[in-house]
């Protein structure tokens, strides 16, 4: 799977598929709730009418009542207590707060627990085959018990309140047969005391009508709507239009992301294959966006650094042939030397021009060590006063006729404070180059001065030399650089020392600056940096 789409399409199926199942699950038992309650809904006005009817009557009494309404509901009824039903305690707690408890026992058959009395611990219990119509024949009956003993005018206010009282479940009303909705033959069948059950006109629910005998009342019970459970293909079919609609969504989605992603490969691509100046659209400021723009970035850096490499590689090749060519006369003058005299000065020559080998390889070993990346800073709080001082001393005997002294110093505090944190080794690396670089290039004299303030410190190095024109203060820190006029290969050095300051100062998180000196005429080079550094 390499396509991205796929990929959070297929996580995204998966998840759905997950929900899926642990809906169906969830599905099974809320269907299982719904008809519980259903259940409990139908059952509990008419257990409670019949327990509530029994509670008052004595045992003799309680005995002739059940076996009455046995044989007209035509289930088993019975007067248990609490430990012969075999309720749990769960059971029991809602039984004792006056709820009408349904087991079911079968696909249509229940037992039925409703509480007689809480001082007896009595439960009334029946065991219904088929709730709905045997339920509905004892409805009718208990309520005509209950109604015939109240005038004709008072009983559909009476119903009310039975309703209201015992919990029914469903509606009940007293109409004129008049009023009732049943056609010629139902309305004939309850004036001759029949019980009628009609379909409502949808389909999906019973009407129960029954005549009152003495009365002009038709009692009217329902409609009755048959609980129908949450189909299963409901879920499945509501799942596939859920992974086809997020599937287009996610395409729609992804296909942009994917098509920019495509372009960031063919870019890297040809990259990799030579082509250094490829460069990708980076348009908006989303993560493509930004990975775009890092992308063209990395691309600018590396075919800088790789046009730096083949300029180091120029350079170095012409550094190494004057040398090498030198070398090459002097040993073929050796051969053709007459007297000790002129032997010694050939082999001179040759050693002169190893050791200016050797400086360009240090030279050269100490960039590329620097140019790699940051190496090991260990800042230190070191006395930048007596750093330029140990400078000075180390450089000043290499050229007699150059005088290297100190100018201006103010610091924070005053010379002898002059505090800044940096990295020991490669500032004192930093200040020897700059010096040196001025002394080459100096008629007669040098001066070393700094500055030290609460957030900052710059040193100066200045010469009386012929200075460096404006036009090449920007490329004066490039590698292997050399001036044709003022700073010319007669002053020696291999065009390294300042690439080598620039990078150290840059590690400092400072700048080195070339301008003009305003007291000796010369160059002046600049180095600032912050006084306070982080530890890394």
């Amino acid at each position: 799977m390499n396509s991205i789409f796929l990929r959070i399409y297929g996580g995204m199926c998966a998840a759905l598929i997950l929900v899926a199942v642990l809906g169906v699950l969830a599905l099974h038992l809320l269907n299982q709730v719904r008809s519980e309650q259903y259940r409990e809904r139908l059952a509990h006005g008419t257990f409670s009418l019949m327990a509530d009817n029994l509670q008052p009557m004595n045992e003799t009494e309680r005995h002739r009542a059940l076996l009455v309404w046995e044989r007209l509901l035509g289930i088993p009824l019975a007067l248990k207590t609490f430990p012969q039903t075999g309720l749990d305690l769960t059971q029991r707690t809602r039984v004792l707060r006056g709820q009408a408890l349904v087991e079911q026992t079968g696909p249509h058959a229940a037992k039925v627990y409703r509480l007689v009395s809480d001082k007896e611990q009595l439960v009334l219990t029946g065991e219904v085959q088929q709730i709905s119509e045997q339920l509905a024949r004892a409805t009718i009956y208990l309520l005509a018990d209950e109604l015939v003993r109240y005038p004709v005018a008072e009983q559909p206010k009476r119903l009310a309140q039975l309703k209201e009282e015992k919990g029914f479940g469903f509606d009940l009303q007293l109409v004129t047969i008049d009023q009732a909705d049943m056609d010629e033959d139902q309305s004939r069948r309850v004036s001759e005391g029949d019980t009628v059950m009609a379909l409502g006109k949808g389909g999906d629910s019973i009407r129960v009508f029954a005549g009152m005998v003495g009365t002009p009342w038709v009692l009217e019970i329902g409609p009755l709507y048959q609980m129908n459970p949450y189909p299963p293909e409901w879920l499945v079919l509501i799942a596939a239009l859920g992974l086809s609609l997020i599937g287009l969504i996610v395409y729609l989605l992804v296909r942009q992301l994917e098509r920019r992603l495509r372009g960031l490969e063919a870019a890297a691509t040809r990259i990799a294959k030579g082509s250094l100046e490829t460069r990708v659209p980076a348009r908006g400021a989303d993560s493509v966006g930004r990975l775009a723009s890092a992308f063209n970035g990395m691309a600018e850096h590396l075919q800088q650094l790789l046009a730096i490499q083949r300029e180091l590689v120029r350079a170095v090749s012409h550094e190494l042939r004057t040398p090498v060519a030198r070398l090459r006369f002097g040993l073929e003058m050796i051969g053709s030397a007459t007297t000790p005299e002129a032997l010694e000065k050939y082999r001179e020559g040759m050693d002169h021009d190893i050791e200016d080998l050797d400086r360009l390889v240090d030279e050269m070993l100490t960039y590329a060590r620097l140019e790699q990346g940051s190496p090991a800073l260990n800042f230190q709080r070191i006395d930048l006063d007596a750093l330029v001082n140990q400078v000075i001393e180390e450089l000043a005997p290499l050229r007699a006729e150059v005088t290297v002294q100190r100018g201006l110093c103010l610091s924070a505090a005053d010379c002898d404070d002059a505090w800044v944190e940096a990295e020991p080794r490669y500032l004192h690396r930093a200040l020897q180059n700059l010096v040196s670089n001025a002394m080459r290039h100096a008629h007669s004299r040098v001066t070393v001065s700094y500055q030290v303030g609460q957030q900052r410190c710059r040193v100066d190095v200045e010469d009386d030399g012929p200075g460096v024109p404006e036009t090449a203060w920007e490329k004066i820190f490039t590698p292997f650089l050399r001036l044709d006029d003022s700073r010319t290969r007669a002053s020696g050095g291999h065009g390294l020392g300042l690439s080598i300051v620039r990078r150290i100062i840059h590690w400092h998180d400072g700048r080195a600056l070339i301008g003009k000196s305003k007291s000796l005429g010369g160059a002046c080079f600049s180095l600032s940096w912050p006084r306070n550094q982080e530890r890394r």
